[in-house]
């Protein structure tokens, strides 16, 4: 838990002027964690949301908790921020009785005050806080406050961001600030020989600078436009030694045992020693794949750096800026003291984009022109080329059955590592994964990550399904030497791990004859993934006979086993030139106690709408020139004329924890989109994406 790291209520809540600031590590990426932060705040302390707020969330300041992922944020910040101010609670009141007498049950806390009814006493609540001694310890026993009706907060920021004047990083403006362009090679495996000086000298002639660490390049000044064409002259100005250019190999027949580590699974956690032999004569055998995709953020990542000569004073959209405070501070020789990194919202990716990346080049460029802040932006071709993209995963399933039912379940993950973040570790691990100090004078061989061990982590990630099968064999692949740098994306392995179990559910539910539903919860012994898929089955009969032409399909599963529960049911059309059209969607979710059904609904909808793309248009293609998915034609995302109409359903388990949910959805969506591909036409789509090719190709090897 974050507060045992941090015990004292003053590390999560204190008063600011007439305001209670709510402290936290965790950031903002669109997962809507502020709101639902200031929500459990309001609820167990009775303040209005005008009188709350969120801090900066700044290195040396907020609580350090890591990186926002894995749908921890509500279960991590939120539990301790939900216990700080349980703590406040008791106290305020024990303090009222001890200064005005009565017995705590007597006095009321209500709209920021503090009052006993009957009395003319009303003491404000934010005075009192400013009251409690700095020292005051969390009391985690607290009983939670929770009102019958409390009013749902507005999302933070909504307003500025729907009348377009939020802030984002790529809009700072501070006084004597310039910009920066990086210039990017050819790819990975390029370096830079040498640069025309002619075009140097015209740049600099302008009143620009060029920055250059070995094949690092750089271009600033004080005018954004003039910097955007110096880099792209610079850039036709330089010559690269190609290195062999990019492998072009098949990264399917790369994904195999012969080329792997590999670990026995056993309730979601790798396990070293030997790996049980596959099954003999399976009756279903599938594999299932999923090609390099991007994270596809609507804004390039983007960072603002000043070096003073003393400090470097960041500010970043970085989901880890303790973890990359770290890194940044290694590779230039800092001590972690002299950086400071600010979160300044950039746009909502859920993983590991460019943005690390972007904070130390614009770190680069900052310390070589001091006291002058530079506000470094990638170009869409940076953020497209140059992000980790998720690996490509495979996995191979196996199962026998009997009288109808599973006794015999075996799944096989292959995948490169999920794990490039620039956290620190040993052989200097953070500043090894930064990429611009692969390319520095003194560079960096790319990091070679150990296995993840962890439970549902990287690959693994909802390898373990949640069925109760009598006999489970599950085998994690890492494979090395793949050609592209990989790192995490919204729910790691588990989207192809829960695309390739709930395909094959739904695949031996029909060879069984049975209803998909009901083949599902005759495996389940959990009653609230019974409950979901129940309402689930409700809400499709509720919708009556489907319209010819279009087919069905129901995907379920527990993120990393223990977190939300969710059904998905997806309704598509296949047009006449093979296109995939999404007509209707229902989302049943469990998440426990539900902090902000607003927020809740949206990460739901977000999931599936982002799966949805995945699922139909996107992957990575290169040769060995480099990548050639460099814009929005030539790597497609879904657009808006194939947004179904989406039904979101919350089950009422306020009497159970809350738990993470913002990466839930996508796993489940993915597999109800592929069932229903083959409800309606026919054809098993085993490898992402469905397009129109590859369903003609499918319709074509029939």
């Amino acid at each position: 838990m974050s507060f045992e790291a941090y015990p004292l209520v003053s590390d999560w809540l204190n008063a600011h002027d007439d305001r209670l600031l709510i402290h936290t590590g965790k950031v903002d990426i669109g997962q809507r964690i502020s709101t639902a932060l200031i929500r459990i705040v309001q609820e167990e302390l009775s303040l209005p949301p005008s009188r709350l707020d969120i801090a900066p969330v700044r290195t040396g300041h907020a609580p350090d908790e890591g990186i926002t992922s894995g749908s921890n944020s509500i279960e991590q910040s939120g539990r301790a921020v939900a216990a700080a101010a349980a703590t406040v609670r008791a106290t305020i009141l024990d303090l009222a009785v001890s200064r005005h007498g009565g017995a705590a049950a007597d006095w009321k806390i209500d709209d920021g005050f503090v009052h006993r009814p009957g009395t003319n006493l009303r003491l404000d609540l934010i005075d009192l806080i400013r009251d409690l001694p700095p020292d005051l310890p969390i009391d985690p026993g607290r009983p939670r406050h929770v009102p019958e009706q409390a009013p749902l907060p507005a999302m933070r920021g909504i307003d500025d961001m729907v009348q377009g004047s939020f802030t984002f990083v790529h809009d700072l403006d501070l006084p004597s600030m310039w910009h920066a362009r990086r210039i990017s090679p050819p790819h990975a495996k390029a370096t830079l020989r040498d640069i025309d000086q002619t075009k140097i000298e015209n740049i600099e002639a302008k009143g620009l600078q060029i920055i250059r660490d070995g094949s690092f390049v750089a271009v600033a000044g004080a005018g954004e436009w003039d910097v955007v064409k110096a880099a792209t002259s610079l850039g036709l100005a330089c010559t690269w030694d190609q290195g062999g250019g990019l492998p072009e190999t098949d990264i399917s027949a790369q994904l195999a045992p012969e080329n792997a580590e590999r670990f026995r699974v056993v309730d979601g956690t790798p396990q070293n020693g030997s790996v049980p032999a596959p099954l003999d004569a399976p009756d279903m055998s599938a594999r299932f794949e999923r090609p390099y995709q991007i994270h596809g953020a609507l804004a390039p990542s983007a960072a603002l750096a000043e070096w003073t000569g003393d400090t470097l004073l960041l500010r970043s959209h970085s989901q880890g800026i303790y973890p990359l405070r770290a890194a940044i501070a290694d590779s230039l020789g800092l001590t972690t003291s002299q950086v400071e990194i600010t979160h300044v919202p950039g746009s909502g990716c859920y993983g590991h984009n460019g943005a690390d990346d972007a904070a130390f080049e614009a770190a680069l460029i900052a310390m070589a022109r001091p006291n002058t802040p530079i506000l470094l932006k990638w170009s869409r071709e940076d953020e497209h080329v140059w992000e980790p993209f998720a690996p490509a995963m495979a996995v191979q399933v196996d199962a026998k059955l009997a009288d109808g039912r599973i006794i015999a379940f075996s799944a096989e993950a292959y995948s490169d590592t999920h794990r490039g973040r620039p956290r620190p570790g040993p052989n200097r691990a953070g500043p090894a994964k930064l990429l611009a100090n692969r390319f520095r004078a003194i560079a960096m061989d790319a990091y070679v990550s150990p296995p993840n061990m962890g439970t549902h982590a990287g690959m693994h990630r909802n390898l373990d399904p949640a069925y109760a099968f009598p006999d489970k064999r599950l085998v994690k692949n890492l494979v090395r030497g793949l050609p592209h740098r990989t790192s995490a994306m919204r729910c790691l392995g588990a989207v192809a791990n829960v695309f390739a179990i709930e395909s094959s559910m739904d695949e031996i539910a029909r060879q069984a004859d049975a209803d998909p539903i009901a083949f599902r919860q005759a495996h389940l012994d959990d009653p609230r993934a019974c409950a979901v898929l129940h309402e689930l089955d409700r809400r499709i009969q509720a919708r009556g006979q489907l319209r010819d032409g279009i087919g069905r399909g129901i995907a379920y599963a527990q993120y990393k086993n223990v977190m939300t529960r969710v059904g998905v049911a997806v309704e598509v059309a296949v047009t006449d030139t093979a296109e995939v059209r999404l007509d209707h969607a229902i989302i049943v979710a469990d998440a426990g106690r539900v902090i902000d059904p607003l927020g809740l609904t949206a990460q739901l909808e977000g999931g599936f709408m982002q799966a949805a793309s995945w699922a139909l248009c996107e992957e990575v293609r290169w040769d060995r020139d480099g990548i050639m998915s460099r814009d929005w034609d030539s790597y497609p995302v879904i657009r808006f004329d194939n947004v179904p109409v989406i039904d979101v359903v919350l089950l009422n388990t306020s009497d159970q924890p809350s738990v993470g949910a913002g990466e839930a959805s996508p796993g489940p969506t993915v597999a109800a989109i592929a069932n229903a591909i083959y409800d309606c036409i026919g054809l098993r789509l085993r490898r992402m994406p469905f397009t129109a090719d590859a369903l003609t190709q499918a319709a074509l090897e029939i």
